[in-house]
């Protein structure tokens, strides 16, 4: 069974930093891509990350871009986003994901406006609140 668990979310001023966790079981790590998606109160689920499992290629979406990191450690089948420079509209849940296609995920992610869809498997997603 696919777990995918989050963690590290909170409060936080702006400017400031936070790393997020994910911890994946249940699949092979290298075959899928892995992303982290966000959904503020109101709003579209949306991309802002993903990380090929396969060789640790990085993409992200325009709002993030230079902000925030995407990473990896296939060993412990984690994956990892750093987020600086934090802003009050960077508040909202921000999830796990994976999915088989690493081409599908970059475009979900890189696509400005595109809803999200058909993405394998999610975690629950953990809250980050950003305070100004």
């Amino acid at each position: 069974e696919v777990h995918l668990v989050e963690s590290g979310g909170g409060l936080v001023q702006a400017g400031g930093s936070l790393r997020l966790s994910c911890a994946a079981s249940g699949f092979t790590f290298d075959d899928y891509a892995i992303g982290w998606f966000r959904q503020a109160p109101g709003k579209e689920r949306v991309g802002i990350a993903c990380i090929s499992g396969k060789n640790g290629s990085t993409y992200y979406a325009d709002s993030v871009k230079g902000r925030f990191t995407i990473s990896s450690d296939n060993a412990k089948n984690m994956v990892y986003l750093q987020m600086n420079s934090l802003r009050p509209e960077d508040t909202a849940t921000y999830y796990c994901a994976a999915d088989r296609s690493l081409g599908h995920t970059i475009v979900v992610v890189t696509t400005p406006g595109l809803r999200v869809y058909g993405i394998d498997y999610w975690g629950k997603g953990t809250l980050v609140t950003v305070s100004s």
